[in-house]
């Protein structure tokens, strides 16, 4: 009788985990294809495994499939870039008007990721971290909070607001974000929950003010120059144009 093999290191699930981290790391950006072949080999698994995992992530709206030419990631538009903000405004706002005054354990854990943000904003060449961690804190929050439901739809609206955020706002309010998440902190530390409700509604506001249609536009008309200008070969080896980073 032939031994059993070992259950494979790589499954869908893990698979799709790590394009979603991708995702809110900004390496994967809106519209870049997910060439399942290209997949396949970064993942040492079979083409179907890869399939499966997209088909996770298409179920779940982060993905989708152009005719004839494959995967993608999906590009929001305008005005689900909208939707995104008003729907995080009644999640998150909802959750801190129903919760309790949360622990101190959990108030230590919040403490020392918005420092880790502080600490990421700082370095300039760590623009990846800083944006998972601020994308984090909001799941860190529904999880510091204890009810697992709202944090699994957390970390899909924070990645979502990371491929809106990649199309249609500038990268430069890091820093307001944090200090947002500061005085949020602050508020549930002293027990005034109506008041971090407001600083959260505030908050997520002042995101979706800036959302800017333009942004997206200019975007695409600069790839398209890039793409006109450059040599054929150097158009080739552009990251993220044909195969998606590792």
């Amino acid at each position: 009788m032939s031994e059993p093999q070992d259950a494979p290191a790589t499954g869908p699930a893990l698979i799709a985990e790590r394009v979603m981290r991708s995702i809110v790391e900004r390496k994967l950006r809106p519209g870049e294809r997910l060439g399942e072949k290209e997949l396949a080999e970064v993942f040492g698994v079979s083409r179907t495994m890869v399939r499966e995992a997209l088909m996770q992530l298409q179920a779940r709206g982060f993905v989708e499939v152009r005719s004839r030419q494959g995967w993608y990631v999906v590009e929001p538009s305008f005005e689900e870039a909208q939707e995104t903000y008003a729907a995080r405004r009644v999640l998150e706002s909802g959750m801190l008007r129903d919760a309790g005054r949360p622990l101190q354990a959990a108030i230590r854990t919040l403490r020392e990721h918005v420092a880790q943000e502080r600490g990421a904003i700082a370095e300039a060449d760590n623009a990846g971290q800083r944006s998972v961690l601020l994308a984090d804190f909001h799941v860190c929050l529904a999880e510091q909070l204890g009810n697992r439901f709202l944090t699994a739809m957390m970390a899909d609206l924070s990645a979502r607001t990371t491929l809106v955020s990649a199309l249609y706002q500038s990268q430069t309010e890091a820093q307001h974000s944090n200090a947002d998440h500061e005085a949020i902190v602050d508020a549930l530390a002293a027990g005034d929950m109506a008041r971090a409700e407001q600083l959260m509604r505030d908050h997520i506001d002042a995101l979706a003010a800036r959302l800017d249609e333009n942004l997206a536009h200019r975007a695409r008309l600069q790839d398209r120059l890039l793409d006109a200008l450059q040599p054929q070969t150097a158009q080739a080896e552009r990251p993220g144009r044909v195969k998606p980073r590792r």
